[in-house]
């Protein structure tokens, strides 16, 4: 392949953003093959021509060149917010209407999974800041899904969004063992030239703490644990976040157990009272 796979206008959104992120970087002026090399999209083959790397098809190229390598590339987002119908509304990478890679599949789902997330009144410098440790913990999980999938492997990449909980699904198992990622330190990411360009735009990090900390701030908000698995044959990793408080789901248990006292009670006493009269009536009647 050769550079004229890149869909353009993603690789010049991701160099604003990174314009935002990294003020005065050395990389601001450069020609965009030549960015795109320094940032690892491209490389240079044994001939000496310049050709996308991996990496920077996943990131930047059309969908209708991803799949010439990949042909099992496929990401979808589904919200599922009725129950009466199989999605409210859709993303996928093949529908054509937009690029199709993985920047812009990052950001539009982002944008998604967190409209409905609260922001508490902040500022900073006098600018309100529009931002939580949910919404950089979401950053991570989404980070992570793409950056850890096996595009070779099949079913695709598939991330749903529910009214209670949000489920981010990727090909391909864990690089490393569940309880050293939920413990932290260790990274083992499968797209490492990727996750670079994530960190570039400050998304993302390599110290091997965005899995603890995705569990710290899930506690910290009072949700219940997330669910991060490994499923086989074939292999994915399922990492399913619930966004309902424990403690109205323990509300709505006590209130259950409430109103079953009260039944029992009611029925305990309706029974006593009919031993009452019963036992008034054979009284009358011995007389």
């Amino acid at each position: 392949m050769n550079t004229d796979v890149f869909h353009f206008d993603s690789v010049h959104g991701y160099r604003m953003r990174m314009k935002y992120a990294r003020p005065g970087h050395v990389w601001e002026d450069l020609e965009d093959i030549e960015f795109l090399f320094k940032i690892g999209a491209v490389g240079r083959g044994s001939e000496g021509k310049l050709h996308p790397t991996a990496a920077g098809l996943l990131m930047f190229g059309n969908e209708y060149e991803i799949v010439r390598e990949y042909p099992r590339y496929f990401l979808d987002y589904q919200e599922q917010m009725d129950e009466t119908v199989r999605w409210t509304d859709r993303i996928v990478s093949s529908s054509g209407d937009w690029s199709g890679n993985v920047y812009d599949f990052y950001f539009r789902v982002y944008n998604r999974i967190t409209q409905s997330i609260k922001v508490p009144f902040r500022t900073e410098g006098g600018s309100r800041v529009e931002d939580t440790p949910v919404h950089v913990a979401l950053r991570e999980a989404l980070a992570n899904c793409l950056v850890n999938a096996d595009y070779y492997g099949p079913r695709g990449l598939v991330i749903i969004r529910r009214n209670d909980r949000i489920t981010l699904s990727n090909p391909g198992g864990f690089r490393i063992e569940i309880d050293a990622a939920k413990s932290g330190g260790v990274s083992d990411p499968r797209n490492s030239a990727m996750l670079k360009m994530f960190n570039l735009i400050d998304i993302g990090e390599r110290a091997g703490s965005g899995i603890p900390n995705i569990y710290r701030v899930w506690e910290t908000r009072g949700w219940e644990e997330p669910v991060l698995e490994e499923q086989f044959e074939p292999e994915r990793t399922l990492l399913s976040l619930s966004i309902k408080e424990i403690g109205n789901k323990n509300k709505a248990e006590k209130e259950n157990n409430d109103k079953s006292a009260i039944r029992i009670g009611d029925k305990s006493g309706k029974q006593d009272a009919h031993h009452r009269v019963s036992h008034r009536s054979s009284i009358c009647k011995s007389f």
